[in-house]
């Protein structure tokens, strides 16, 4: 049951690390995860923001990870030009779109005010 249980965990970072190296926009979205955490901690957000910015984190990995799977699924079982296999990977791509705005607007709403407030008293 345990060993079960630690091979589960090694596959989940096996994806990780397979999305990390083979995917450039899940490397960017990490990045810009990074970013944002910094930031959180340079401008002492509340912990009701940090919720909302880890919400924000968590939801554009998660639809990066699920794209990346669905295309490769799609690529393994549709290997040729297929309309409708090119529908499903634009449909995911656009999941990542709503995700990554989502997260951009939540990013805006909670740190450009602070962003504001540092550069009007630096002025």
């Amino acid at each position: 049951m345990i060993k079960k249980l630690i091979l589960s965990f090694g596959y989940a970072f096996k994806g990780l690390a397979y999305a990390t190296k083979s995917q450039l926009n899940f490397r960017i979205h990490l990045f810009a995860s990074v970013i944002a955490i910094a930031l959180g901690f340079a401008l002492n957000i509340t912990t009701g923001e940090w919720l909302w910015i880890a919400l924000s984190i968590a939801i554009v990995l998660l639809t990066e990870l699920t794209n990346t799977g669905i295309e490769t699924l799609t690529d393994l079982v549709s290997p040729d030009y297929n309309e409708k296999a090119g529908h499903v990977k634009d449909i995911c791509a656009g999941a990542v779109v709503v995700a990554a705005t989502f997260a951009l607007i939540t990013g805006i709403v909670i740190f450009l005010p602070k962003i504001i407030l540092v550069f009007h008293h630096a002025a």
